[in-house]
Protein backbone atom coordinates (compact mmCIF):
# COMPACT_ATOMS: atom_id res chain seq x y z
CA UNK A 1 0.00 0.00 0.00
CA UNK A 2 3.14 2.23 0.87
CA UNK A 3 4.41 1.73 -2.69
CA UNK A 4 1.33 2.19 -4.78
CA UNK A 5 0.69 5.39 -2.35
CA UNK A 6 3.99 6.86 -3.82
CA UNK A 7 3.49 5.68 -7.15
CA UNK A 8 0.06 7.60 -7.12
CA UNK A 9 1.46 10.83 -5.23
CA UNK A 10 4.22 11.15 -7.91
CA UNK A 11 2.17 10.25 -11.18
CA UNK A 12 -0.24 13.03 -9.26
CA UNK A 13 2.83 15.68 -9.15
CA UNK A 14 4.08 14.85 -12.26
CA UNK A 15 0.33 15.82 -13.94
CA UNK A 16 0.28 18.79 -11.64
CA UNK A 17 3.31 20.33 -13.09
CA UNK A 18 2.61 18.95 -16.78
CA UNK A 19 -1.00 21.11 -16.33
CA UNK A 20 0.97 23.71 -14.55
CA UNK A 21 2.73 24.35 -17.96
CA UNK A 22 0.09 24.72 -20.45
CA UNK A 23 -0.55 28.14 -21.56
CA UNK A 24 -3.76 29.73 -20.43
CA UNK A 25 -5.45 32.31 -22.15
CA UNK A 26 -7.75 34.90 -20.52
CA UNK A 27 -11.00 35.98 -21.81
CA UNK A 28 -11.36 37.65 -25.04
CA UNK A 29 -12.03 41.49 -25.23
CA UNK A 30 -15.41 41.81 -26.29
CA UNK A 31 -15.36 45.58 -27.53
CA UNK A 32 -14.47 46.88 -31.27
CA UNK A 33 -10.56 48.26 -30.32
CA UNK A 34 -7.61 46.69 -29.70
CA UNK A 35 -6.16 47.09 -26.21
CA UNK A 36 -2.19 48.59 -25.40
CA UNK A 37 -0.44 48.88 -22.38
CA UNK A 38 2.30 50.55 -20.53
CA UNK A 39 3.58 50.66 -17.24
CA UNK A 40 4.24 53.69 -15.07
CA UNK A 41 5.48 54.89 -11.41
CA UNK A 42 4.07 57.95 -9.91
CA UNK A 43 5.24 59.73 -7.16
CA UNK A 44 2.36 61.97 -5.33
CA UNK A 45 4.71 64.62 -3.14
CA UNK A 46 1.56 66.07 -1.75
CA UNK A 47 1.88 62.82 0.73
CA UNK A 48 3.59 61.35 2.89
CA UNK A 49 3.58 57.45 2.92
CA UNK A 50 1.62 56.26 6.02
CA UNK A 51 2.24 52.92 5.21
CA UNK A 52 5.84 53.06 4.37
CA UNK A 53 8.41 50.90 7.02
CA UNK A 54 10.42 54.58 6.98
CA UNK A 55 8.85 57.73 7.75
CA UNK A 56 8.83 60.51 5.42
CA UNK A 57 8.39 59.04 2.14
CA UNK A 58 6.47 60.59 -0.26
CA UNK A 59 3.51 57.92 -1.60
CA UNK A 60 5.10 56.37 -4.91
CA UNK A 61 2.90 54.28 -6.77
CA UNK A 62 2.79 51.80 -9.74
CA UNK A 63 0.22 52.26 -12.46
CA UNK A 64 -0.45 49.88 -15.43
CA UNK A 65 -2.50 52.00 -18.01
CA UNK A 66 -4.87 49.73 -20.46
CA UNK A 67 -6.13 51.49 -23.49
CA UNK A 68 -7.84 51.17 -26.94
CA UNK A 69 -4.20 50.72 -29.08
CA UNK A 70 -3.25 50.67 -32.67
CA UNK A 71 -0.49 47.76 -32.73
CA UNK A 72 1.34 47.61 -35.80
CA UNK A 73 1.74 44.42 -38.02
CA UNK A 74 3.40 41.56 -36.30
CA UNK A 75 3.45 43.24 -33.11
CA UNK A 76 3.50 40.79 -30.59
CA UNK A 77 1.43 40.23 -27.24
CA UNK A 78 2.48 42.12 -23.73
CA UNK A 79 3.98 39.79 -21.70
CA UNK A 80 1.42 39.17 -18.17
CA UNK A 81 4.12 39.93 -15.69
CA UNK A 82 7.03 41.63 -17.03
CA UNK A 83 10.10 41.01 -15.00
CA UNK A 84 10.05 41.49 -10.99
CA UNK A 85 6.50 41.56 -11.35
CA UNK A 86 6.63 37.52 -11.87
CA UNK A 87 7.20 37.40 -7.85
CA UNK A 88 3.25 37.77 -7.65
CA UNK A 89 3.18 33.79 -8.00
CA UNK A 90 2.17 32.10 -5.12
CA UNK A 91 5.28 31.45 -2.75
CA UNK A 92 7.08 28.25 -1.83
CA UNK A 93 5.98 24.98 -3.00
CA UNK A 94 2.34 25.79 -4.10
CA UNK A 95 3.90 27.95 -6.78
CA UNK A 96 4.38 24.77 -8.34
CA UNK A 97 0.57 24.32 -8.67
CA UNK A 98 -0.54 27.51 -10.25
CA UNK A 99 -0.28 28.22 -13.99
CA UNK A 100 3.45 29.81 -14.71
CA UNK A 101 2.85 33.65 -15.52
CA UNK A 102 4.95 32.95 -18.43
CA UNK A 103 2.08 30.89 -19.99
CA UNK A 104 -0.30 33.35 -19.02
CA UNK A 105 -1.53 35.01 -22.32
CA UNK A 106 -3.44 38.81 -22.34
CA UNK A 107 -4.67 40.66 -25.03
CA UNK A 108 -2.81 43.96 -24.61
CA UNK A 109 0.05 45.18 -26.95
CA UNK A 110 2.86 47.30 -24.51
CA UNK A 111 3.39 50.40 -25.37
CA UNK A 112 1.73 50.94 -28.92
CA UNK A 113 -0.27 54.39 -30.40
CA UNK A 114 -3.56 54.98 -28.52
CA UNK A 115 -6.41 54.94 -31.42
CA UNK A 116 -8.02 57.90 -32.61
CA UNK A 117 -10.78 59.52 -30.45
CA UNK A 118 -11.48 60.55 -26.67
CA UNK A 119 -11.65 58.33 -24.13
CA UNK A 120 -13.31 58.45 -20.57
CA UNK A 121 -11.44 57.32 -17.67
CA UNK A 122 -11.35 54.25 -15.28
CA UNK A 123 -9.68 53.86 -12.32
CA UNK A 124 -9.40 50.38 -10.79
CA UNK A 125 -7.68 49.20 -7.95
CA UNK A 126 -7.32 45.56 -6.43
CA UNK A 127 -8.40 43.17 -3.70
CA UNK A 128 -5.99 43.59 -0.35
CA UNK A 129 -2.66 41.84 -0.99
CA UNK A 130 -3.68 41.71 -4.99
CA UNK A 131 -1.94 43.92 -7.95
CA UNK A 132 -3.02 45.37 -10.81
CA UNK A 133 -1.76 43.01 -13.41
CA UNK A 134 -3.90 40.43 -11.47
CA UNK A 135 -7.07 41.89 -13.00
CA UNK A 136 -6.02 42.04 -16.85
CA UNK A 137 -9.40 40.62 -18.13
CA UNK A 138 -11.31 42.62 -16.44
CA UNK A 139 -8.90 45.62 -17.44
CA UNK A 140 -8.71 44.71 -21.34
CA UNK A 141 -11.84 44.38 -21.66
CA UNK A 142 -12.78 47.72 -20.79
CA UNK A 143 -10.12 49.07 -22.89
CA UNK A 144 -11.09 47.78 -26.19
CA UNK A 145 -14.79 49.56 -25.36
CA UNK A 146 -12.89 52.62 -25.66
CA UNK A 147 -11.65 53.16 -22.26
CA UNK A 148 -8.45 54.18 -20.75
CA UNK A 149 -7.86 51.92 -17.45
CA UNK A 150 -5.38 52.93 -14.72
CA UNK A 151 -4.88 49.35 -12.59
CA UNK A 152 -3.20 51.53 -9.36
CA UNK A 153 -0.96 48.72 -7.29
CA UNK A 154 -1.60 50.35 -3.68
CA UNK A 155 2.27 50.13 -2.08
CA UNK A 156 2.47 48.05 0.61
CA UNK A 157 -0.95 46.48 0.59
CA UNK A 158 0.18 44.96 -2.51
CA UNK A 159 1.94 41.61 -1.48
CA UNK A 160 4.22 43.11 -4.14
CA UNK A 161 4.62 45.60 -5.51
CA UNK A 162 7.49 46.83 -8.28
CA UNK A 163 8.93 50.13 -8.20
CA UNK A 164 12.60 51.36 -9.66
CA UNK A 165 12.66 47.60 -10.69
CA UNK A 166 12.49 46.44 -7.17
CA UNK A 167 10.33 44.45 -5.48
CA UNK A 168 8.09 45.92 -2.42
CA UNK A 169 6.28 43.68 0.04
CA UNK A 170 2.79 44.57 2.24
CA UNK A 171 3.60 46.18 5.65
CA UNK A 172 1.47 45.79 8.58
CA UNK A 173 0.01 49.49 8.51
CA UNK A 174 -0.84 48.67 4.61
CA UNK A 175 -2.34 45.20 5.09
CA UNK A 176 -3.13 44.84 8.73
CA UNK A 177 -3.53 41.59 10.12
CA UNK A 178 -7.10 41.79 11.15
CA UNK A 179 -8.22 42.32 7.96
CA UNK A 180 -7.05 38.72 7.09
CA UNK A 181 -9.63 37.55 9.70
CA UNK A 182 -12.56 40.06 9.73
CA UNK A 183 -14.74 37.43 11.33
CA UNK A 184 -13.01 37.03 14.38
CA UNK A 185 -11.79 40.88 14.60
CA UNK A 186 -14.84 42.54 12.94
CA UNK A 187 -14.10 45.55 15.06
CA UNK A 188 -10.55 46.40 14.10
CA UNK A 189 -11.22 45.13 10.93
CA UNK A 190 -13.69 47.94 10.64
CA UNK A 191 -11.04 50.40 12.62
CA UNK A 192 -8.20 49.31 10.22
CA UNK A 193 -10.77 49.60 6.86
CA UNK A 194 -11.90 53.08 7.86
CA UNK A 195 -8.37 53.95 8.21
CA UNK A 196 -6.94 52.25 5.51
CA UNK A 197 -9.82 52.96 2.60
CA UNK A 198 -8.76 56.78 2.45
CA UNK A 199 -5.33 56.36 1.49
CA UNK A 200 -6.51 54.00 -0.85
CA UNK A 201 -8.76 56.29 -2.05
CA UNK A 202 -6.39 59.12 -2.36
CA UNK A 203 -4.40 57.03 -4.52
CA UNK A 204 -7.16 56.79 -7.07
CA UNK A 205 -7.74 60.28 -7.06
CA UNK A 206 -3.87 60.77 -7.52
CA UNK A 207 -4.01 58.34 -10.65
CA UNK A 208 -6.96 60.05 -11.90
CA UNK A 209 -5.08 63.52 -12.04
CA UNK A 210 -1.80 62.01 -13.62
CA UNK A 211 -4.05 60.47 -15.86
CA UNK A 212 -5.48 63.71 -16.89
CA UNK A 213 -2.29 65.31 -17.18
CA UNK A 214 -1.60 62.89 -19.73
CA UNK A 215 -3.68 64.84 -22.02
CA UNK A 216 -1.34 67.82 -22.62
CA UNK A 217 1.26 65.97 -24.07
CA UNK A 218 2.92 62.76 -25.18
CA UNK A 219 1.06 59.63 -26.61
CA UNK A 220 -1.85 60.08 -25.05
CA UNK A 221 -2.47 64.21 -25.48
CA UNK A 222 -6.06 65.09 -26.97
CA UNK A 223 -7.18 61.24 -26.36
CA UNK A 224 -8.20 61.53 -22.67
CA UNK A 225 -11.89 62.55 -21.52
CA UNK A 226 -10.82 63.61 -17.70
CA UNK A 227 -14.69 65.01 -17.82
CA UNK A 228 -15.96 61.12 -17.09
CA UNK A 229 -14.27 59.28 -14.74
CA UNK A 230 -15.36 55.94 -13.16
CA UNK A 231 -13.45 54.62 -10.04
CA UNK A 232 -14.10 50.77 -9.41
CA UNK A 233 -12.32 48.01 -7.89
CA UNK A 234 -12.43 44.62 -6.48
CA UNK A 235 -12.90 43.62 -2.66
CA UNK A 236 -11.20 46.56 -0.51
CA UNK A 237 -10.36 48.13 -4.02
CA UNK A 238 -14.41 48.19 -4.54
CA UNK A 239 -14.93 50.14 -1.21
CA UNK A 240 -12.07 52.66 -2.18
CA UNK A 241 -13.80 53.46 -5.54
CA UNK A 242 -16.65 54.46 -3.41
CA UNK A 243 -14.87 56.43 -1.14
CA UNK A 244 -12.77 58.10 -3.78
CA UNK A 245 -15.72 59.06 -6.26
CA UNK A 246 -17.82 60.67 -3.33
CA UNK A 247 -14.74 63.17 -3.33
CA UNK A 248 -14.35 63.80 -7.05
CA UNK A 249 -16.23 65.96 -8.61
CA UNK A 250 -15.78 64.46 -12.11
CA UNK A 251 -16.63 60.71 -10.68
CA UNK A 252 -18.97 59.92 -12.99
CA UNK A 253 -20.38 56.85 -11.27
CA UNK A 254 -18.54 53.92 -9.01
CA UNK A 255 -18.44 50.12 -9.07
CA UNK A 256 -17.73 48.00 -5.97
CA UNK A 257 -16.81 44.01 -7.14
CA UNK A 258 -17.57 41.93 -4.08
CA UNK A 259 -16.17 44.68 -1.55
CA UNK A 260 -17.40 45.40 2.15
CA UNK A 261 -17.88 48.67 2.30
CA UNK A 262 -15.63 51.33 4.33
CA UNK A 263 -15.35 55.00 5.46
CA UNK A 264 -17.28 58.37 5.27
CA UNK A 265 -19.31 57.46 2.12
CA UNK A 266 -21.21 54.19 4.29
CA UNK A 267 -22.73 57.16 6.23
CA UNK A 268 -23.11 59.99 3.27
CA UNK A 269 -23.56 57.75 0.80
CA UNK A 270 -22.99 58.27 -2.45
CA UNK A 271 -24.56 61.33 -4.71
CA UNK A 272 -23.47 59.53 -8.16
CA UNK A 273 -24.77 56.14 -9.77
CA UNK A 274 -22.97 53.14 -8.27
CA UNK A 275 -22.94 49.01 -8.75
CA UNK A 276 -22.42 46.60 -6.41
CA UNK A 277 -21.75 42.89 -7.63
CA UNK A 278 -21.60 40.07 -5.24
CA UNK A 279 -20.68 36.60 -4.85
CA UNK A 280 -22.83 34.00 -3.81
CA UNK A 281 -23.59 34.81 0.01
CA UNK A 282 -22.04 37.50 0.18
CA UNK A 283 -23.49 40.88 1.91
CA UNK A 284 -21.88 43.28 -0.24
CA UNK A 285 -25.60 44.28 -1.05
CA UNK A 286 -26.93 44.11 2.02
CA UNK A 287 -29.36 41.28 1.10
CA UNK A 288 -27.73 38.04 2.92
CA UNK A 289 -28.06 35.63 5.87
CA UNK A 290 -25.05 36.78 8.11
CA UNK A 291 -23.40 33.97 9.49
CA UNK A 292 -20.88 35.55 11.98
CA UNK A 293 -19.77 38.98 13.16
CA UNK A 294 -18.07 39.87 9.94
CA UNK A 295 -20.63 39.12 7.98
CA UNK A 296 -23.32 40.97 9.45
CA UNK A 297 -21.24 44.55 9.98
CA UNK A 298 -20.69 44.30 6.13
CA UNK A 299 -24.44 43.70 5.98
CA UNK A 300 -24.84 46.68 8.48
CA UNK A 301 -22.72 48.80 5.71
CA UNK A 302 -24.16 48.03 2.71
CA UNK A 303 -27.80 48.84 4.06
CA UNK A 304 -26.41 51.99 5.64
CA UNK A 305 -24.72 53.05 2.39
CA UNK A 306 -27.53 51.91 0.03
CA UNK A 307 -30.11 53.66 2.39
CA UNK A 308 -28.17 57.16 2.14
CA UNK A 309 -27.33 57.14 -1.28
CA UNK A 310 -28.83 59.57 -3.74
CA UNK A 311 -27.44 58.36 -7.02
CA UNK A 312 -28.87 55.77 -7.60
CA UNK A 313 -27.99 51.69 -7.16
CA UNK A 314 -27.67 48.45 -9.29
CA UNK A 315 -27.01 45.51 -7.31
CA UNK A 316 -26.42 41.77 -9.08
CA UNK A 317 -25.31 38.42 -7.11
CA UNK A 318 -23.09 35.90 -9.17
CA UNK A 319 -24.56 32.29 -7.89
CA UNK A 320 -21.79 29.84 -8.05
CA UNK A 321 -18.90 32.91 -7.47
CA UNK A 322 -17.04 33.61 -4.57
CA UNK A 323 -14.48 36.03 -3.92
CA UNK A 324 -11.31 35.70 -6.31
CA UNK A 325 -13.70 34.91 -9.33
CA UNK A 326 -13.21 39.00 -9.99
CA UNK A 327 -9.88 38.53 -10.30
CA UNK A 328 -7.25 36.47 -12.95
CA UNK A 329 -7.68 33.76 -10.44
CA UNK A 330 -10.75 32.16 -12.36
CA UNK A 331 -8.21 31.58 -15.43
CA UNK A 332 -5.40 30.07 -13.96
CA UNK A 333 -5.10 26.48 -13.02
CA UNK A 334 -4.43 25.83 -9.21
CA UNK A 335 -3.92 22.22 -8.25
CA UNK A 336 -6.37 20.53 -6.55
CA UNK A 337 -5.06 21.24 -2.94
CA UNK A 338 -4.23 24.91 -3.71
CA UNK A 339 -7.93 25.72 -4.98
CA UNK A 340 -9.45 24.57 -2.49
CA UNK A 341 -7.70 27.34 0.03
CA UNK A 342 -8.28 29.92 -2.56
CA UNK A 343 -11.83 31.34 -2.68
CA UNK A 344 -12.94 30.49 -6.24
CA UNK A 345 -16.72 29.23 -6.87
CA UNK A 346 -17.96 26.12 -9.42
CA UNK A 347 -18.78 28.74 -11.94
CA UNK A 348 -16.57 28.33 -15.04
CA UNK A 349 -13.82 31.11 -14.56
CA UNK A 350 -13.72 32.47 -17.61
CA UNK A 351 -17.14 32.61 -17.29
CA UNK A 352 -17.23 34.70 -13.98
CA UNK A 353 -14.64 37.24 -15.54
CA UNK A 354 -17.03 37.52 -18.25
CA UNK A 355 -20.12 38.05 -16.67
CA UNK A 356 -18.34 40.65 -14.50
CA UNK A 357 -16.86 42.47 -17.34
CA UNK A 358 -19.78 42.56 -18.97
CA UNK A 359 -21.35 44.43 -16.45
CA UNK A 360 -19.28 46.64 -15.66
CA UNK A 361 -18.52 48.03 -19.02
CA UNK A 362 -22.43 48.48 -19.51
CA UNK A 363 -22.32 50.38 -16.28
CA UNK A 364 -19.56 52.62 -17.43
CA UNK A 365 -21.16 53.08 -20.86
CA UNK A 366 -24.29 54.41 -18.87
CA UNK A 367 -22.69 56.72 -16.66
CA UNK A 368 -20.09 58.42 -18.79
CA UNK A 369 -21.63 58.10 -21.97
CA UNK A 370 -25.85 58.44 -20.86
CA UNK A 371 -26.36 54.89 -23.08
CA UNK A 372 -29.32 53.50 -22.68
CA UNK A 373 -28.52 50.19 -21.36
CA UNK A 374 -30.96 46.98 -21.04
CA UNK A 375 -28.88 44.61 -19.43
CA UNK A 376 -28.57 46.76 -16.15
CA UNK A 377 -32.65 47.18 -15.60
CA UNK A 378 -33.83 44.20 -17.84
CA UNK A 379 -34.00 40.54 -17.67
CA UNK A 380 -30.37 39.33 -17.27
CA UNK A 381 -28.86 36.63 -19.94
CA UNK A 382 -27.33 35.26 -17.42
CA UNK A 383 -28.74 32.45 -15.68
CA UNK A 384 -26.16 32.60 -12.98
CA UNK A 385 -26.94 36.71 -12.20
CA UNK A 386 -29.54 37.34 -9.70
CA UNK A 387 -30.81 40.93 -9.77
CA UNK A 388 -31.22 42.24 -6.44
CA UNK A 389 -31.62 46.11 -7.33
CA UNK A 390 -31.68 48.35 -10.26
CA UNK A 391 -31.60 52.21 -10.52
Amino acid sequence: MALTLVVVLSGYVGYVAIRAAQPVTLPAPTGPYQVGRTIVEWTDSTRTDPLAPQPGKPRELSVWLWYPGVPAPGAQRAPYTPGAWAGLHLSGPARLGETGFTEVRGHSFADVPIATGRFPVVVLEPGMGLAAPQYTALAEDLASHGYLVAGVTPTYSANLTVLNGQTVSATEAGKPAATDAANEHAGQAQADGDRLVGVWADDARFAATEVTALSTSGRFAGHINAGAIVYAGHSFGGAAALEACRTDPQCAGAADLDGTQYGTVVHTGLAKPMMLIGSQNSCITGTCQPADAGEQAGQDSARTLLAASTGGAWCYQITGAEHFNFSDYGGYYLAAPIRSQVPLGPIDGTEALTIAGTYLAAFTDHVTQGRPEPLLTGPTPYPQVHVQHTG
